[in-house]
């Protein structure tokens, strides 16, 4: 494929995502209250899941042809410029500080899965040198983790033992009247259209994100953390925004949050994917650092989850500034 060809895909299937983004969003509030999953444990796990398609295909499809890097660097940059988003989103809520505003248990408890599943990709690859048929162990642990942190989440929906007090700011998740309306089978065909078209937009973005690198010569780390990772993470960003301007609080948040712990799964499966050995073996420094700085960015997330200023300057939390500021001075260190 020509370099010219491959911009045009790439720049043709960022903008599928983000049109169809919009309407996902749409259709994932409706199934959440049809189906009384709520927005946090929805968000997370559904729609985390579909708006991660992108980046899932695009990290296999580098795996699969032989670039390792661009598929790590796929799915650790997005899960950082997916964080960057919902500082993003929380400028957009004019009210007050999102963070505050969407507080929520299950919520806090995915930011640490997060931060574990994290800390399991840094110990693997730093670790000895072994895998089962070119597939790292803690590839298998990691889908084992995300699922049992998952269902340890779910339960924590229904019976809580921590709850956030509830101010005037406070936005709770309670079903439209509209929900009563409407077809879950209409919905939910919805649901499965928009997310395989975004699902075949991420295979031409990896695609075509392969081409750059060898045309253009870019390393695999640059063009997985600064091209392919935001492209492919634009239905976060899409479905944030439009979820805060239906008011769907939770939503925005835990799509972001539930959606990145998704995306580590990236690296387990672009590790089956793989078959010049373990991938979690072909990580550089450059990621390594790159996960510590995405795990300093979730913690700085979750101390503003947890101490939920509820207006700062500009009415916008501390937390969304300094992560802000993390991700610009990280990324520059990266491409310095």
């Amino acid at each position: 494929m020509e370099l010219s060809l491959a911009i045009i895909l790439f720049l043709i299937s960022t903008g599928l995502i983000a049109f169809f983004g919009v309407k996902l969003t749409k259709t994932a509030d409706q199934l959440a209250d049809i189906t009384g999953l709520g927005e946090a444990l929805f968000g997370a796990v559904i729609v985390g899941g579909v708006t991660s398609l992108p980046g899932i295909i695009t990290s296999v499809v580098a795996a699969l042809n032989g670039y390792p890097e661009l598929a790590v660097s796929n799915a650790i940059g997005g899960i950082a410029a997916q964080t960057i988003f919902l500082s993003v989103a929380d400028i957009s809520y004019k009210k007050k500080n999102l963070e505050h505003a969407a507080a929520s248990f299950p919520n806090l408890m995915q930011a640490l899965l997060l931060i574990g599943m994290l800390a399991l990709v840094i110990i693997g690859a730093a670790g000895p040198d072994v895998s089962v048929l070119n597939i790292h162990p803690f590839s298998f642990i990691l889908i084992a983790v995300y699922f049992l942190g998952t269902r340890l989440v779910s339960s924590a929906k229904d019976k809580p033992m921590w709850k956030p007090r509830m101010t005037k700011a406070t936005v709770a998740d309670i079903p439209s009247e509209e929900f009563k309306k409407l077809s879950l089978k209409s919905v939910a065909f919805k649901f499965v259209i928009f997310a395989l078209i975004v699902g075949l937009a991420g295979y031409t973005i990896g695609q075509s994100g392969i081409v750059i690198v060898d045309k253009t010569h870019l390393s695999e780390g640059l063009v997985g953390m600064l091209f392919t990772a935001i492209a492919t993470s634009l239905p976060e960003l899409i479905v944030s925004i439009s979820a805060v301007r239906r008011g769907a609080l939770t939503l925005a948040v835990s799509n972001i949050i539930g959606g990145n712990s998704f995306d580590v799964l990236f690296i387990a499966f672009a590790d089956m994917a793989f078959t010049g050995g373990s991938i979690l073996h072909a990580i550089t420094q450059n990621q390594v650092y790159l996960m510590a700085m995405t795990i300093l960015m979730i913690s700085v997330l979750t101390l503003g989850l947890l101490h939920r200023e509820e207006e700062g300057f500009g009415k916008i939390g501390w937390e969304s500034i300094t992560i802000i500021l993390i991700y610009i001075l990280g990324s520059a260190f990266i491409f310095l």
